[in-house]
C-alpha cells in the first residue's frame, strides 16, 4: 500500500537523519517539553490553575491601572490611541452620511447657519473638532521623532509632551478662530 510505503520512508530518513546528529538529542528534547502541558487538560483547566496560583501567592492582576503612578507619557500614550479611533470613526461615520443623507455639503452648512447657534457654540465646536486632530497630528511627529532614535531620555520626553500639548493648545485655538 502506498501510504504505508510512505510511512517507511520518512521513518527511514528520520533515522538516518539522527545517527548523523542532524536531529536533536533526547536530552535536548526533553529540555524542550520540559513546561509542555499535558494533553489532557483543558484550557479551562489551565485558565483555573493559573488564577488559583496567583491567588495563593496574592499577586496582583497586572498589569493593572491601579498599580502604576499615572505619568505625563502614559497619559499622552492613551490619549494618542483614543484620539487615533475617534478621528478615524469621525471621519468614516463623516463619509457614510455624504454618501446616505440627501443634499450635499453646501445644503448641510446652510442648514446649521440655519440654526442660529450663536457664536460661542460654534467657535466651541470648531476647537472640539480641532482639538483631536492638532493633538494626534503634534504627537505623530513626536512619535516619528522617537523612531528617529532622539528624545528618548527622560527629561526629554517630559519636555517634548509638555511642548505638544502646548502646540496643541495654541493651534486649535488659532484653528478655531478661523
Amino acid at each position: 500500500d502506498i501510504g504505508r510505503l510512505r510511512v517507511d520512508k520518512m521513518a527511514l530518513l528520520l533515522r538516518s537523519l539522527a545517527r548523523q546528529g542532524g536531529l536533536i538529542s533526547r536530552t535536548q528534547s526533553c529540555l524542550l517539553y520540559r513546561h509542555a502541558v499535558p494533553m489532557g487538560t483543558s484550557s479551562k483547566d489551565e485558565m483555573q490553575t493559573f488564577w488559583d496560583k496567583n491567588s495563593r501567592l496574592n499577586r496582583p492582576m497586572s498589569p493593572h491601572i491601579t498599580i502604576y503612578r499615572w505619568s505625563i507619557p502614559m497619559m499622552m500614550s492613551i490619549s494618542h490611541r483614543g484620539t487615533g479611533v475617534a478621528l478615524s470613526s469621525g471621519i468614516s461615520l463623516f463619509a457614510l452620511s455624504a454618501l446616505v443623507l440627501p443634499g450635499d455639503f453646501t445644503s448641510h452648512l446652510d442648514l446649521v447657519r440655519s440654526l442660529s447657534l450663536g457664536p460661542a457654540l460654534i467657535y466651541s465646536a470648531k476647537f472640539a473638532l480641532a482639538f483631536p486632530v492638532m493633538y494626534h497630528s503634534l504627537n505623530g511627529f513626536r512619535h516619528l521623532m522617537w523612531d528617529m532614535g532622539k528624545g528618548f531620555r527622560i527629561p526629554d520626553v517630559y519636555r517634548s509632551g509638555y511642548t505638544v500639548i502646548a502646540l496643541t493648545l495654541l493651534t486649535s485655538v488659532a484653528l478655531a478662530a478661523l
